[in-house]
């Protein structure tokens, strides 16, 4: 509600300030968003689904930018910028009562849910029929003894934060700049603009889709999360470097549209692996986990259109800002490959439950509770 009311009355700001800080409302209301969503898959499905789980939701971003790019082009040429944000706040009021009738926290309160699904859904743990809401609401919300120092002292973590920086890096810098970049160095109009985007995040939608079905196939056949979720993350992370060089040497516009559709792909194919990292090493607390790993998307949400801004208004081109997307895409194949080892990690949490236990006086009942 409150990210629809933010991008609703930016249609009616009057002035600069009121736009700037209807911006903030905006950042606000979607921090929570993605640290839910990974929970939800957390406590809703089994380990063997969550890769899948996950791309199915976050294929959302990707497609939404693909449809969008042409859609608000057309609401901007036919309603004015104003018009544009006005519907689309429209848009999220309608979609409101939708989830909150529909979206239950655990599937233990929903009806839909039978005791054959929570069997599945808790890899073979029963159904507790002693068990409400508000105990399992009071539980989780316990302070929890050593989490902070395992968050940002795990390496497989803290390597998954990096890597996600660079992952927000990338799509902040094609979300921002791709339009100005191609009517700057092509001279297209805004609509031709607009079309010519459709294809980069349509690719990325697809390619997410896919390898988080693939991670989880991965996970079945091999019970290695080194292999499911670690090696798609720098695969794609190389693979994204790669695509950016040409175009750094290229003045053909069908050349550059195919290697940067193929960069923002392969840059965002792995997106669902990173939230299942954190549901795979940290289960119980996985809403705090992405959150952290949140934080990083966050900061390069900031930095990315900043530098990006600087280096080209500082050069006169974006041949250095590519070279940096490479440059930073290099770093988190690094980070991966010495540091990320969710195998190891999960398996320091199986060994130290009282670092996720409900209640901070670590005895033996509360690492049975969790």
């Amino acid at each position: 509600m409150l990210w629809s009311l933010s991008i609703g009355l930016t249609g009616l700001a009057v002035g600069f300030a009121m736009i700037y800080f209807m911006r903030i409302i905006l950042g606000v209301a979607e921090g929570p968003n993605f640290p839910a969503i990974n929970r939800a898959v957390g406590d809703w499905l089994s380990k063997d689904e969550r890769a899948t789980a996950l791309s199915n939701s976050l294929v959302a971003v990707p497609l939404a930018l693909a449809i969008g790019a042409p859609i608000v082009t057309q609401l901007i040429i036919h309603t004015s910028w104003r018009g544009m944000f006005i519907i689309l706040g429209i848009l999220g009021f309608i979609w409101v009562p939708t989830w909150f009738f529909l979206f239950r926290d655990f599937p233990e309160h929903s009806k839909h849910v039978n005791d054959a699904e929570l069997l599945h859904i808790r890899d073979g743990a029963p159904r507790s029929s002693n068990v409400d809401a508000k105990t399992m609401r009071t539980e989780q919300s316990r302070s929890v003894r050593g989490l902070w120092k395992f968050l940002f002292s795990n390496p497989t973590l803290l390597a998954n934060d990096w890597s996600f920086f660079v992952f927000g890096y990338y799509l902040f810098f094609f979300m921002t700049w791709l339009p100005s970049y191609l009517s700057d160095q092509y001279h297209l109009n805004l609509s031709t603009v607009g079309m010519f985007s459709i294809l980069p995040w349509l690719l990325a939608a697809i390619l997410l889709w896919l390898v988080g079905y693939l991670s989880d196939a991965i996970l079945k056949r091999t019970g290695s999360l080194r292999k499911a979720r670690s090696h798609p993350i720098w695969i794609s992370q190389l693979l994204a470097a790669i695509c950016v060089i040409p175009v750094i040497y290229t003045h053909n516009l069908a050349v550059t549209l195919v290697f940067i559709s193929l960069a923002v792909g392969f840059g965002m194919s792995s997106n669902s692996t990173f939230y299942a990292i954190n549901v795979d090493v940290a289960r119980e607390r996985t809403g705090t986990a992405l959150g952290v790993m949140d934080t990083f998307f966050a900061i390069a949400g900031f930095v990315s259109p900043t530098i990006t801004g600087w280096v080209v208004k500082s050069t006169g081109s974006f041949t250095g800002a590519f070279w940096l997307l490479a440059i930073l895409a290099l770093t988190s194949v690094l980070a991966v490959l010495l540091f990320h080892r969710p195998d190891q990690a999960r398996a320091l949490e199986r060994t130290n439950p009282q670092v996720f236990a409900p209640g901070t006086t670590g005895d033996d009942s509360a690492g049975e509770r969790v």
